[in-house]
């Protein structure tokens, strides 16, 4: 067992000064170098050659060649084939110069290309790129790129202009559109609609002109042969930028037709729904277990429920649906959803019990707290009373649900009822007092006639008789000026029958009973039977 381990031992070191000698041997990882000239790739440098890397190697060449003079690039080109320490290679030559060595180590083993076959095709890209060079020092050359350069300038001036002369054009005639809907029909999003129409405008409009840059940069680049691969290679990317975009489309067609199909599908079911239940609000069709008050708000939470299902149906069809970003957004607003919905759920929780409770809709004239006024708007989170004083107060639905509401309209459609109260003694006949709070009221305005006013006794206290008037307006805002003319009207009558307003309170106990006389019972204006 001692040999064995010993010998195992031995092995194992052995193979461990393999591997270290063999990883030392290895070259390391050169990188690649592209030989370039006159703006033109030549070739690909891969070999490390007489202790230069690919990178040396391609700026030496490229500094040998831009020291020749025009009279030394017109010299032919020539090639031969060399072996420089063992390995196999073409030298390139001008004239009787010579410019590199391509070695075979140099080949990309991919490409599947003989030594001379790649010579080749570096020989008729060295030429071109010596041929656009010799061109770029003739001055008829120049000349031409120049005016062609200019002539693309001028076409790109006039259409800059062009386009910002349409889209003003354009925009004034929006304007003025909206201007007129805005006066006819008092249109209140005018205002916002213009301003996303001018911003989508200016965004159209500078895409336009980087289209044109773009277009400009192209053509002038391309004008001189020296900057023509610039031109060349924008060009590629537009094209394959718009393959690109065009393909994507292709491939996003089928899934945008099936969301197409869906949507459609959900609106016309909910239409349907809607018909159904706008007809239950009016009172043509009858839904047992919705009433007209609630069928509204129904109708709205039917409808979230059926687009909520349609687009969860449609979500996976989308182009971009699997994408990461798309999984980002629906994480981001998940997690804002979370943390902001609770105050937002509570308030359209007290929202759905305060509609499906009826009690309060638009209209109503109700008192809730220390406000109150005419509802004017009933929403999701709050609910809009206007005041006495014609304020606008915004009550959150919580704070509603959590106070008692006093509705002053509700269940009737007699309008908002209102009291006053009077006290007067014993000494007047109560049918006199009541047929004038009666008359004080028919000569007040803004109360309706139908129905009509009536007084109720509303108390027997120990000196007087409380009566309380009971009067229907018609417009409940208005509450505090008719009142106030009510109030008038009542001093008025009572003054004209010599009856005082005042409510007696007694020290001592009077020497005559303090009653009317039977014959005083019906005393003008109390209206005999």
């Amino acid at each position: 067992m001692c040999i064995l381990s010993k010998f195992l031992r031995v092995l194992i070191a052995v193979l461990g000064l393999i591997t270290v000698f063999s990883v030392q041997a290895r070259d390391p990882a050169v990188p690649e170098a592209v030989l370039t000239f006159a703006n033109r790739d030549i070739v690909t440098l891969r070999a490390t050659a007489l202790g230069s890397t690919p990178e040396v190697r391609a700026r030496r060449i490229h500094e040998r060649l831009r020291q020749l003079d025009d009279a030394e690039l017109a010299k032919p080109l020539g090639k031969a084939s060399v072996t420089v320490d063992g390995r196999k290679g073409i030298v390139f030559t001008i004239g009787d110069r010579n410019i590199f060595i391509l070695y075979e180590a140099d080949l990309d083993s991919e490409e599947k290309l003989s030594l001379d076959e790649s010579a080749k095709l570096v020989e008729t890209k060295l030429k071109e790129a010596i041929s656009v060079s010799l061109e770029t020092t003739y001055g008829d050359t120049l000349f031409k790129g120049i005016v062609k350069s200019l002539i693309a300038s001028a076409v790109a001036v006039v259409l800059l202009f062009l386009i910002q002369r349409a889209t003003r054009i354009v925009l004034d005639r929006l304007q003025k559109r909206l201007s007129q809907a805005r006066d006819n029909s008092g249109l209140r999003l005018a205002s916002q609609l213009w301003l996303l129409i001018f911003r989508m405008a200016q965004l159209v409009m500078a895409f336009l002109w980087l289209s044109v840059a773009y277009l400009w940069g192209m053509s002038v680049l391309g004008s001189f042969p020296l900057t023509h691969p610039f031109a060349d290679k924008l060009s590629g990317f537009l094209f394959k930028l718009l393959y690109d975009l065009g393909l994507g489309a292709i491939a996003a067609l089928p899934g945008l037709v099936t969301v197409a199909i869906i949507l459609f599908l959900t609106k016309a079911v909910n239409d349907v729904v809607g018909n159904v239940f706008n007809g239950v609000q009016t009172g043509n069709t009858v839904i047992p277990g919705i009433h007209r008050d609630t069928a509204g708000a129904t109708r709205r939470i039917v409808s979230v429920l059926i687009w909520g299902f349609g687009v969860a149906v449609a979500y996976p069809y989308l182009p971009l649906a699997e994408s990461d970003a798309f999984k980002g957004l629906s994480v981001m607003f998940g997690f804002m959803l979370t943390l902001g919905s609770a105050g937002v759920v509570t308030q359209m929780m007290s929202g759905l019990v305060l509609i499906y409770s009826r009690a309060l809709k638009v209209g109503d004239f109700v008192s809730i707290g220390d406000v109150m006024g005419v509802v004017k708007e009933t929403g999701v989170l709050s609910t809009k009373i206007i005041n006495m004083r014609n304020e606008e107060v915004t009550i959150p639905n919580a704070v509603l649900v959590g106070n008692s509401i006093k509705n002053f309209t509700s269940g009737a459609d007699e309008g908002a009822m209102v009291s006053t109260t009077v006290t007067i003694g014993y000494d007047t006949p109560w049918r006199q007092v009541e047929a004038m709070l009666v008359n004080a009221a028919d000569r007040t305005h803004g109360l309706r006639k139908q129905p009509k006013p009536f007084v109720a006794q509303k108390a027997l206290q120990d000196f007087y008789v409380e009566y309380e008037l009971f009067i229907q307006l018609d417009k409940p805002l208005g509450r505090v000026r008719i009142l106030s003319e009510l109030h008038g009207h009542i001093q008025d009558e009572f003054n004209i029958h010599g009856v005082q307003i005042m409510s007696p309170h007694f020290v001592l106990q009077p020497k005559n009973n303090v009653v009317v006389d039977k014959e005083n019972w019906f005393a003008d204006p109390a209206n005999k039977p």
